[in-house]
């Protein structure tokens, strides 16, 4: 049997490099540079399926792992950021920093990711891509206001940006060139939210995909959570079984708080902001949702703000939801703090997203008794308030 061989690659736009060491941290390959068009036929010709390799988690790193995984024994993708601060040198070259990846997977220190699947993939680049819809839209809406700010105007009353508004934006008595920016922002507006309605309805139709319909569904029913919250949720966080306490994933949310000891001296300071930013911005938003709709959370908040201020008691909400979220998810269980008329409501809003149900072939109220069942409150709601109507969950016929 082959001796096993660790090597580590750093991948650029056109280029890798490759490194390799044996178990005793001894040079057997010179590091070399291999064009990215020509790296599978060099892989083919000179991986052995005993080898061990080491990645940097880039842009395209997930396209090397799983090129590569199919030749060898292991891929390990290298966090970034905790590389960064163990290899930490005045060196900085390709050679040497794939050298530096051979070197700590044979010492067994490689600071390894998990390597999400195909699905969860595909859901982080969709709700990112929403995210980043949706900032380019308040983009343009603060370009709308600095108009206005700039001639002490005051925007129209109510919904400034709802389509009844765009005739009022349009006959500002405004220059010639601030009337062709109005005329410009609003189709951009106009874009945007066509692209942002059909990236939610791709989102919608990936919530009852196999993958995410039952975690989605038990996330829902939690005070501030919808359907685009809950998706960047379960995207972030992958598959909850990698995450064996609450505190891991609180971690993982860089919303654990900062510590610092040194003798009999313990400092804690605020949170840590490593880990994914878009679950906690996310979980932030949920939070303050919570609180202004749930008296639970209202209840929690409500001494926390007092004692040590609003913004770090929402945070503390948000850490507290994430707790809930491990916990629900983990072992499937109802959320013991929802109103259950409040989650049919939701779960008919679900329902009626991009006519949902409808490309389900059901019935919304048999969309809803599905999810019901699901978390166990189906005997718990006879009937709901939804859209200015009452709903009554009778047995289907």
């Amino acid at each position: 049997m082959a001796p096993v061989r660790y090597i580590g690659i750093d991948i650029h736009k056109r280029q890798v490099v490759v490194a390799a060491v044996n178990s005793k941290q001894e040079l057997i390959l010179s590091p070399r540079k291999v064009s990215v068009s020509e790296f599978e036929a060099w892989a083919d010709t000179h991986l052995l399926p005993t080898d061990h390799i080491a990645l940097e988690a880039t842009a395209n790193a997930w396209e090397f792992h799983d090129l590569l995984s199919p030749m060898v024994s292991c891929v390990q993708v290298a966090n970034s950021h905790k590389l960064r601060l163990i290899s930490a040198s005045s060196r900085k070259t390709d050679k040497h920093d794939a050298l530096v990846l051979a070197k700590l997977l044979a010492a067994h220190l490689l600071p390894a990711v998990w390597v999400p699947p195909q699905h969860v993939r595909e859901l982080r680049q969709l709700t990112r891509h929403r995210s980043q819809l949706v900032s380019q839209k308040s983009s343009v809406r603060n370009r709308l206001h600095a108009i206005l700010h700039r001639h002490n105007l005051k925007a129209p009353k109510g919904q400034p940006f709802s389509l009844a508004n765009e005739q009022w934006w349009t006959d500002l008595p405004l220059s010639p060139v601030e009337q062709l920016q109005v005329r410009h922002y609003w189709q951009t507006l106009h874009h945007l939210s066509q692209l942002i309605t059909e990236t939610e309805t791709m989102i919608a139709q990936f919530s009852v995909a196999d993958e995410w319909a039952e975690p989605i569904t038990f996330l829902i029913q939690m005070s501030g959570i919808g359907l685009y919250s809950g998706m960047t949720i379960l995207a972030a966080i992958g598959d909850i079984s990698r995450f064996p306490a609450a505190s891991q994933l609180v971690g993982y949310a860089g919303l654990g708080a900062r510590v610092r000891e040194s003798g009999d001296t313990l400092r804690t300071g605020g949170i840590s902001k490593q880990g994914r930013r878009e679950l906690r911005t996310i979980l932030i938003t949920c939070a303050w949702l919570a609180v202004h709709y749930s008296d639970y959370w209202r209840s929690v908040f409500q001494p926390l703000a007092h004692r040590i201020g609003k913004h770090k008691a929402i945070t503390a909400v948000a850490r507290k939801m994430l707790v809930a979220i491990w916990y629900i998810l983990t072992q499937q269980e109802t959320d013991r703090h929802a109103d259950p008329e409040t989650v049919a409501r939701s779960f008919m809003n679900w329902a009626s997203l991009h006519h949902l149900a409808r490309s389900q072939n059901l019935h919304r109220l048999d969309f809803v008794r599905q999810r019901l069942r699901l978390i166990g409150l189906s005997d718990r709601v006879t009937s709901f308030q939804a859209n200015g109507r009452t709903h009554h969950l009778v047995p289907a016929t």
